[in-house]
């Protein structure tokens, strides 16, 4: 579903690469677009979908083996879809203050199938990325995310459509903050975003599900999310938009000796092959195309991935880990 949209191709796209012989089928509202789609891929079939409708609007008697809604499943049918027959699911574009629904959906019907809620930024791929970086503590005290979010680069028209509704829903920022999740707004929610060429950028303290799954991974006390939008470093270089994340992890290595670490996950191409790496590893997991089976019931990214093979499959699309610039 969405399988026109940047995410949904860029995540077939590479299925396709690791997977050759996995059969896929792009659902879309246009069928010229996702007949297109579908021809680069091979081995793909196009479909049109029709959110409005139970049955989405598929053809009586076809099958798949996975749902995959890389736009915001609005009316749950999708979800529905998957659940009447026994499919794994995974949804992207809820976020953390959409995701009710599908949560009590998948607790209704614990036993019918696998929901992957990746609602995250990238689709979990930066949780991933600060998972592996946290692999060196013995202790994480605090985990702090910081992300530059290109102007140029909020994605297509579904893209924007889940950034205005999410800002709709809550102005609010979620941190952790002495082991409590905790609402934050007006000056305690505000930040600077230091860019990967030391700009600072205005930012706020935003609602996502990245606070919690790190803070419950790590048992980190203090975690918090930071979010700006504007020129990325690779515009002000005269290049295209690019991604950048910040993660800063504090706590205790070995002996329990202060271990510190700032690092930047960046990709020249920006957020487009980062969400498509979460998709993608997402979808290869509730396949069973790599792990044992996924049990039936709620999950998300870093519950059923793993890490370091993760952040491998990033720099395989071109990211990479550099250094963090100082603060001032």
């Amino acid at each position: 579903m969405g399988g026109t949209g940047q995410a949904g191709t860029g995540a077939a796209a590479l299925l396709r690469r690791w997977h050759p012989a996995l059969p896929l089928t792009i659902a879309g509202r246009d069928i010229d677009r996702a007949q297109r789609v579908a021809d680069e891929l091979g081995a793909a079939t196009a479909v049109t979908i029709d959110l409005r409708r139970s049955d989405l609007g598929l053809p009586a008697g076809r099958n798949h083996s996975a749902v995959v809604a890389a736009l915001w499943d609005d009316h749950l049918h999708g979800l529905r879809y998957a659940q009447h027959r026994g499919l794994p699911y995974l949804s992207i574009s809820s976020g953390l203050t959409d995701i009710a629904p599908e949560v009590v959906a998948g607790a209704q019907r614990a036993d019918a199938a696998p929901i992957l809620v990746a609602s995250h930024y990238c689709a979990g791929a930066v949780v991933l990325a600060a998972l592996d970086s946290a692999r060196q503590f013995d202790r994480i005290d605090t985990i702090r995310i910081s992300a530059v979010l290109d102007e140029l680069d909020t994605g297509g028209p579904a893209g924007i459509a889940d950034l205005e509704r999410w800002s709709t829903a809550t102005t609010a920022g979620l941190v952790r903050r002495d082991g409590v999740f905790t609402w934050v707004t007006g000056p305690d929610a505000e930040a600077h975003v230091r860019s990967t060429d030391g700009t600072d950028l205005p930012g706020r303290s935003i609602a996502i599900l990245d606070v919690t799954s790190l803070a419950l991974a790590t048992d980190a006390p203090n975690v918090r999310f930071d979010f700006a939008v504007g020129e990325s470093a690779g515009r002000r270089r005269g290049e295209p938009a690019s991604f950048e994340v910040r993660i800063d992890l504090e706590g205790a290595g070995g002996g329990g000796a202060p271990l510190r670490t700032s690092r930047c996950l960046v990709h020249p191409a920006g957020q487009r092959p980062l969400t498509a790496t979460g998709i993608a590893l997402g979808v290869e997991r509730l396949l069973g195309l790599r792990g044992e089976a996924v049990t039936p019931g709620i999950h998300t990214p870093e519950a059923l991935l793993d890490p370091a093979y993760a952040v491998e499959r990033m720099t395989e699309t071109g990211a990479a880990f550099i250094g963090a610039p100082g603060d001032s």
